[in-house]
Parts: structure tokens; C-alpha cells; sequence
């Protein structure tokens, strides 16, 4: 593992699976009675948050505690950043505190990248989702999922998402999770497909490692899984589309299109959801829609980041199995002597 985790493009092919195998033993000990572990603890993380932001602030915040961290959390709103505090007094300030890493999501992109490599603050940082550029945790909880879905959360151990063919519909243009996934899916070995009106697919993304259709139709009978966008709305300051309804009648994913896709096939979505826009209530509440498995594994592809940012570089139990006698997972192996 590099020092931050800034951009899905940054991981290999084995960085990505360690992170997804580090979670599955983090997600076995979320199972347990007792849920936290002293990996962690001593360490400071802060949540820097200058969007608003439930699930990936939660998210981090229960992944932190989880492994015994001391937590920080800060908010834009109601801080010296409402008065015209700049990124670096507040990052210096941070520093003066020692915190041992930083989350930050941030409405420009390329916030986290300035933060990492400016010097300064000496901890690691996480990026949590920088304007419409990048969210790699979120695309490492969907691989997460669409591993533990597709291929099994035993048998899936050690082994990427090869062959598998993953479909990302809905507002490309302003989604820092499209691109993200479209980096780290391909390092996986999947086959991703991008559907969305021209007026929502961005410039030059024909560079990007992806087939773009504008049919839903067409794409659906062959897709693993399908991943639903919501249409960003807050970012956008024009008319990319007639209506919602007639965005709805041809991008959207309800009962009869979900017919379509083949029958171990899973359908995402990174949340908040619109129902009935995007997606139907049918579907959204479907047994093949993983919108609650996801939320669950966010906190367990976290711990897995900050366990092994700040805990160590192997492994969280290197022989990655369950202890069949105690019926409990292995805890995973700690940084500091046990008190």
C-alpha cells in the first residue's frame, strides 16, 4: 500500500485485492459480539468534510472506532472555514493536533491530491470524494460487494472480478464514482460499459478504459451487474435532459428491464437513491438490489484502508480463514502490544 489512498488509478491489481481480502476479515469480526479492535488505537483520524455527506462520514467514522482510533470529526459548516479559512491553515492546524490521517472530501477536485503532497501535514490522507473526479473507497466497497455477490465471500478470497461484465448507467458527467470505478473495475479485469444520454457522458471519455452505449436495452442481457447513478442535480447548471420522465422512460431500471438481466445478475447503487427516477421502488427493494449490502461494506473496505495505511502492510489474518472451533473469525493482527 502506497502512503494515501487519493485515486482508484493509484492501486495495482494486487493492492486493490489485498484491500478486498483485508476487508472480508474485517467484515467477520463486524459479526462478532464485541466489534472493536485495538489496532488502532492511540491513532487520531479526522473526517474533513467540506460537502455534506451521511453515508461515507458515518462510514469512516464507525470504521475508525471499530479499530480503536481516536475520531475527529469536522465540519465546514459552523468552523473557521465559514469565516475564509483557507485548506492550508485548517490542514497546519490539523498537523499542530497530530493527526495521523486525514479524510477529506471537498467540493474542488483535486483537494485531497494538494493535501497529500503539499507537506503540509505528515499523516496519511484518504479521499472520501473530490468534486466530480474521483471516490476510490467507493468503488472499492462495490468491488467488495459485486466480489462477495458474484463470486462468494470464501471462495472469493485472493481472486479479482476477471470476465465479469459491470454496467454503469445513469449521469456520468458529474459522477467522481463513475470514474472510479472505471479505473478500479478494469484493474480487476472487468469489462465495464457506460450508458447515459450524450448530453451526460463527459469529453475524452473515449480515453477511458470503458465501451459507452446509449441503450439500456441492449446492454442489460449481458450485464453481472448493473450500477444505477443518481442524476446530480446540485452540480448541474443547465438542461441536460427534457424531463425527469422522459429521463426515467429510458435510463431508468424498473421491474420489467430488471427481467431482463440474467438471474444471478445484482443491481447497485452508491446512494442516496431517487425512486422513481433512476430506480423503481420494485426494484430498490428487490431482493437482487445490494444498496443496504453496500452501506454495510463501506465500513469494512474502511477499516481495511485505515488498517492497512496506518496498521501495517500485510495482510489482517494472513491465513484469511475462519477459527472453524470457536466459530469466530481470526482477529486480525495488531500493531501494538496487546494490554
Amino acid at each position: 500500500m502506497k502512503r494515501h489512498l487519493i485515486s482508484a488509478a493509484d492501486l495495482t491489481r494486487d493492492d486493490a485485492v489485498l484491500i478486498l481480502d483485508t476487508a472480508e476479515e474485517m467484515a467477520r469480526v463486524a459479526d462478532r459480539p464485541i466489534k472493536k479492535l485495538p489496532t488502532l488505537r492511540g491513532r487520531t483520524v479526522v473526517n474533513l468534510f467540506f460537502e455534506d455527506s451521511t453515508r461515507t462520514r458515518i462510514s469512516f467514522e464507525a470504521a475508525a472506532k471499530r479499530l480503536s482510533a481516536d475520531v475527529i470529526n469536522f465540519s465546514a459548516k459552523g468552523s473557521s472555514v465559514s469565516k475564509g479559512e483557507s485548506l492550508k491553515d485548517t490542514a497546519l492546524t490539523l498537523e499542530a493536533m497530530g493527526a495521523d490521517a486525514v479524510v477529506i472530501r471537498h467540493g474542488a477536485s483535486g483537494a485531497p491530491y494538494r493535501l497529500a503532497t503539499s507537506g503540509w501535514i505528515d499523516g496519511a490522507v484518504v479521499n472520501a470524494g473530490d468534486g466530480t473526479h474521483e471516490h476510490p473507497t467507493q468503488a472499492l466497497l462495490d468491488a467488495f460487494t459485486m466480489r462477495r455477490r458474484l463470486v462468494g465471500p470464501d471462495t472469493g478470497l485472493g481472486k479479482d472480478l476477471d470476465g465479469r461484465r459491470i454496467t454503469i448507467v445513469g449521469d456520468i458527467l458529474h459522477s467522481r464514482v463513475a470514474r472510479s470505478n472505471v479505473h478500479l473495475l478494469t484493474t480487476l479485469g472487468a469489462h465495464v460499459t457506460l450508458v447515459a444520454p450524450p448530453t451526460l457522458v463527459p469529453v475524452g471519455v473515449e480515453q477511458w478504459p470503458c465501451d459507452i452505449s446509449y441503450s439500456l436495452d441492449e446492454v442489460l442481457p449481458k450485464s453481472d451487474a448493473v450500477m444505477m447513478l443518481r442524476v446530480q442535480r446540485e452540480r448541474m447548471n443547465a438542461a441536460y435532459f427534457p424531463t425527469e420522465r422522459e429521463y426515467s422512460r429510458r435510463y431508468g431500471l424498473d421491474g420489467e428491464r430488471m427481467a431482463k438481466m440474467p438471474e444471478h445478475a445484482i443491481v447497485m447503487h452508491p446512494g442516496p437513491m431517487v425512486r422513481g427516477m433512476e430506480i423503481t421502488a420494485e426494484v430498490a427493494d428487490s431482493d437482487r438490489c445490494t444498496v443496504v449490502e453496500q452501506v454495510a461494506n463501506g465500513v469494512s473496505i474502511r477499516m481495511a484502508v485505515l488498517y492497512l495505511l496506518l496498521g501495517g502492510s500485510e495482510p489482517a489474518a494472513p491465513a484469511a480463514t475462519l477459527d472453524r472451533s470457536a466459530a469466530r473469525p481470526a482477529v486480525p493482527a495488531r500493531t501494538e502490544e496487546n494490554k
